[in-house]
Parts: structure tokens; sequence; C-alpha cells
């Protein structure tokens, strides 16, 4: 009983020092917790009011709430946000991960066998530091009649190609620009994953007698599959999130709707048309297709993880 009385009484020290440290943890993470209160917990909840309301975004005190009113106006019959606007949403974030993501792999593994390898890096990433505005508006200009593109088309005896001006061949040039300007982040973190892939598991593969694209396919995509991973999914979200982009190649997403994608219909919802309720119904339609995009993509990469 005396043993049983003293682990009591020494418990209370203890906890009070557990919840003295607890306190000091939380008052450490109040400067973080009250960031993502401000920037992330109101705006959201401030966006699902906003779903459910009529707003013309100039006084707070003239919001109507309209419940799913937004919702069913996004769907209704004649509405072009499932098409073309969502479906060519969901094209342009496919196209960009494709060429982005095939080309990346190609580069990441061509840098990772040459020599002065920050220095091809380090140009493969300048597109990224570069503004998107500044982009956009060089290949504008390089998809012009008389621009870079379509000159050395001419010279190999094709003729000019009206890229932006062409409702069918419009959105796949975005995609282009899109993809070049983002395949830098995807070489970074592609050659970190290839360096972290062991050496002695290649010589294992020349000792077997395997061929480079044996090795390639049978070693080095495998060890990949995390990098792999998080740059189709990052890639995927900045696709279906791109907006800059189309606002400076194209203006209004035209020709017609031939490059209107659903983050810029909800600017134009919101202010063009001042109709921020729609913009926001948009948003959360948005939101719910990278959702389940980003599930099937880990289910999908898990699956083939545990068959290999």
């Amino acid at each position: 009983m005396d043993s049983g009385g003293v682990a009591s009484a020494g418990g209370g020290p203890v906890r009070a020092a557990r919840r003295r440290q607890t306190v000091i943890a939380y008052l450490f993470l109040t400067p973080t917790l009250l960031f993502f209160a401000v920037f992330l917990a109101l705006p959201l909840l401030f966006a699902v009011l906003l779903a459910q309301s009529h707003w013309d975004g100039f006084h707070l005190t003239d919001i109507e709430p309209v419940g799913l009113d937004n919702f069913t106006a996004l769907f209704a019959h004649g509405s072009t946000f499932l098409t073309p606007i969502l479906t060519n949403t969901l094209l342009y974030a496919v196209g960009t991960v494709v060429i982005a993501l095939s080309g990346s792999v190609i580069i990441a593994n061509c840098i990772n066998n040459l020599r002065f390898q920050g220095m091809w890096r380090t140009l493969y990433f300048l597109p990224i530091v570069t503004t998107v505005v500044a982009v956009g508006n060089v290949w504008k200009y390089m998809y012009e009649p008389g621009g870079l593109v379509n000159g050395v088309l001419n010279a190999l005896g094709f003729p000019s190609i009206a890229f932006l001006q062409d409702p069918d061949t419009a959105l796949p040039s975005v995609v282009v620009v899109q993809a070049w300007a983002s395949v830098g982040t995807a070489i970074l973190i592609l050659t970190a994953g290839l360096k972290s892939i062991p050496e002695t598991y290649y010589e294992a593969a020349e000792l077997d007698g395997a061929d480079k694209f044996t090795t390639f396919w049978r070693i080095t995509l495998p060890l990949l599959r995390p990098s792999l991973l998080f740059v189709c999914i990052t890639q995927f979200i900045t696709g279906l999130q791109s907006f800059a982009l189309i606002n400076v190649m194209t203006g209004d997403g035209g020709p017609g709707d031939a490059t209107n994608v659903a983050a810029l219909e909800m600017y134009q919802q919101a202010f063009t048309y001042g109709d921020w309720g729609v913009a926001g119904a948009a948003a959360f339609v948005l939101f719910l297709v990278i959702v389940l995009i980003t599930m099937a993509q880990l289910r999908l990469f898990r699956r083939k993880g545990e068959d290999a």
C-alpha cells in the first residue's frame, strides 16, 4: 500500500509537467494556428456561405441565401459549365501531366548520366522562376502567323497554323506551354529520386546482362514510384487550377469556349458578371474533382506497388 501511495503521489507532478508541456506546445503553435484560421478556415467558411447565396461582391449585407440554386444553375440544361468548361479543364490537366511527366522522366534520366548536372537542372528550372505573364506573352507571339513556330513550319514546307485562333488547336497549344513551363520542377524532383536509387541494383542488372531499356523499365521506374506519384499529383492539381496562363494567352478562354476552364470561369463569374455565388459553387465542384482525382491516383499507385 505504501508503494501504491508513493506512485499515486508521484503521479500528480508528472501529470502537471505534461500539462505544462502541452500548454507550452500550443503556445508555440498559436501563430501557425492563427495563420490557418485567418487564411484557410475563415475563407473556407465564407466560400461555403457564398456557394449557397447570391452576392454581387460589394456589401456583405446584400448576401441573399439561395440554397442549392447555384449548383443547379451550373448543371442546368444549356449551361456550359459541364461541357465544354469542365471537360476542357480535365483535358488540360491530363495533357499537361502526360507531356510534363513523360518529358521530365526522359530528361531527368539523361541528366543523371551527364556531367555538369547542376547546370542542366538550372537551365530547365529557369521557366519556373519566370512570371506566367512573361511566359504566356512570349509563347503567344511565337504562335502568331508570323511567329517563330510558324516560321519553322514554313521552312520545313508546312503551311502556317492559327494556333490560338483555331478552336481545334487553341487548347493543345496552351497545354504545350503549361507542360513546358512546369517540366523544370518535375525534373528537380525526379533527379533527386534517381540519386536515391542504390547503384548496386544497376551493377547487379549489368552482371545479369540486362540492357538499358530493361534496367530502366524494371529498376528505375519501380523505384522512382514515390517521386512519380508526387509529381503526378502536384502537376494534376496545378493543371486543374490553372488560370493565369490561359488568361494571358487567350484572354477570355476563346475562341468561343475552346480554352475556357473552371478557374477562368470562376474568375469571370465573380469579377466580370458579379455573381459570386455561382463562382463559389464552381469552386466547390472543382475542389471535389481535385479530391476525387487525387484519391484515384493514390489508389492506383498503391495498387501498382502491391502488384510489383
